[in-house]
């Protein structure tokens, strides 16, 4: 049953409430979307674990991280593009698996959202950086170990983060999902999702040493 949620969350429910509640259900109904998809990272993270205790202890340091990165996304409020959130995702999924880094995502995009405002966008954010964490989770081996993989992971999430957001610019601004509209945004976001892709690396390079040592350490001392 655990090895089909880790499967049916992510790749089939999740992606299905985002198209409902992200888009369908517009600006009325888009908080039950929300809700959905925390239930759903809910469901995922502890599907991950086949012991309550580990999943209980691991949820605690997620918590943390989700912390981190929401104030690390208000800190870098001002500056456009240039958010610490998917450095911060990557680094707690390589060290503590793809269902936690999918949490940090989902929930990093939920809270800071009521700063930065909360929307029928805000399913599409949660999803986005979800995702991002569960991909970093699987290729956690070479991230670890190289550096080089790690800046490519993170210039490749500022870009595909952008795609994916791209997506839900069209379908809010056009009701359906035209190609020559998306195409037309992506050529306009090209400078955003460069300063974001770069952005990744420099704060992967920052980060990635001292919290995941940190995270390693925990992660030996709690069992986790």
């Amino acid at each position: 049953m655990k090895r089909i949620l880790k499967w049916c969350v992510p790749f089939v429910l999740m992606p299905l409430l985002v198209v409902f509640g992200g888009w369908l259900a517009g600006e009325k109904l888009y908080a039950w979307g929300i809700l959905g998809m925390v239930l759903l990272s809910q469901a995922l993270f502890f599907a991950g674990f086949e012991r309550k205790t580990v999943g209980s202890r691991r949820l605690v340091i997620a918590a943390v991280m989700t912390a981190i990165s929401v104030l690390g996304r208000i800190i870098f409020a001002p500056v456009p593009g240039f958010k610490p959130i998917t450095a911060i995702v990557v680094i707690t999924a390589i060290w503590l698996g793809g269902e936690t880094g999918f949490l940090v995502g989902s929930m990093s995009a939920l809270i800071s959202n009521f700063f930065s405002g909360q929307g029928p966008w805000t399913p599409f954010q949660m999803f986005a950086w979800g995702m991002l964490g569960l991909i970093a989770g699987y290729l956690a081996g070479p991230l670890r170990k190289s550096r080089a993989a790690l800046c490519v992971y993170g210039a490749f999430a500022g870009a595909a983060y952008s795609l994916f957001m791209d997506v839900w610019t069209v379908l809010w601004y056009n009701g359906e999902l035209r190609w020559d509209m998306y195409l037309s945004a992506l050529v306009t976001a090209i400078p955003y999702t460069i300063s974001y892709a770069a952005s990744n690396v420099v704060f992967l390079l920052l980060l990635g040493k001292p919290l995941g040592e940190k995270l390693k350490r925990m992660k030996v001392k709690y069992g986790v």
